[in-house]
């Protein structure tokens, strides 16, 4: 229970950059892993079902998937200090 405690208090006193700089970059990497993830799991179902198992669509897709995350976080990080909404747009 100490700890909890005392990570609140690291958190709060970090300046408030750099915290929005580690949670878009924690956001980036999640995002990164998620949607490079199902990418390749879309590729390997594609190969499976219609290209006679090749590896070519599991690689395209992991592919897609990367590089739809990279630009998500390129447009992050590129906004400057706004915050980073749950894909919200307003």
């Amino acid at each position: 229970m100490a700890d909890s405690s005392e990570t609140r208090v690291a958190r709060a006193t970090k300046p408030v950059s750099e915290a929005l700089l580690n949670e878009k970059w924690d956001r980036a990497i999640s995002s990164m892993i998620i949607k490079s993830s199902l990418g390749l799991s879309f590729g390997v179902v594609f190969s499976v079902l219609l290209f006679k198992r090749r590896a070519w669509p599991a690689w395209v897709g992991l592919g897609f998937g990367a590089g739809r995350a990279w630009e998500e976080s390129d447009a992050s990080f590129r906004r400057g200090d706004s915050p980073v909404r749950d894909a919200l747009r307003r």
